[in-house]
């Protein structure tokens, strides 16, 4: 598939938002449509603003799925260390699942932590349920940091995950 990742542009922010929404409640990840959550998938302007959001294009310009990279310093980190960066509401739209889009997204944020200096891991949460982007994150050499493991709110409980970066020589 002949895909695009870079910065999202501010003409892609509201369909960019919808997928995550539409993704995270598709997926039954939250408690339906008044979630409060939703509000926070759906505020890509603001992540824009504090933090790099990357989307995935197809060859027509289509977005098809998207993920919030956040260095260290910026606000949008939850579990990261002074020397980690995170990714966050990494989503892909329906028509881009099965065909790479997850984990082209993931390869990005790798790339971008591996080329910040001083950035020596790379991390993020999931929910159990979130089985596919477990199985790229595994691929792609992250391994499970249950002691990390935490509940942003009470009776939802995220795994992390963490891929190592090599040291600069």
């Amino acid at each position: 598939m002949d895909l695009t990742i870079r910065v999202a542009e501010p003409g892609e922010y509201a369909v960019l938002g919808e997928i995550i929404a539409e993704a995270y409640l598709g997926d039954g990840l939250l408690d339906g449509p008044q979630d409060p959550y939703l509000l926070r998938l759906r505020a890509v302007e603001q992540r824009a603003a504090e933090a790099e959001v990357l989307v995935a294009l197809d060859a027509d310009g289509v977005v098809l799925g998207g993920v919030t990279y956040a260095a260290p310093g910026t606000p949008w980190r939850d579990i990261s260390g002074p020397d980690e960066a995170e990714f966050r509401m990494l989503a892909v739209a329906r028509a881009g699942r099965g065909r790479g889009v997850g984990e082209a997204l993931v390869r990005a944020c790798v790339e971008r932590a591996r080329s910040a200096e001083g950035v020596r891991g790379l991390v993020l949460s999931t929910q159990p349920a979130m089985l596919p982007a477990h199985r790229i994150y595994r691929r792609l050499g992250f391994l499970r940091t249950p002691e990390r493991d935490w509940e942003p709110v009470p009776g939802l409980r995220l795994l992390t995950f963490r891929l190592e970066l090599e040291a600069a020589s």
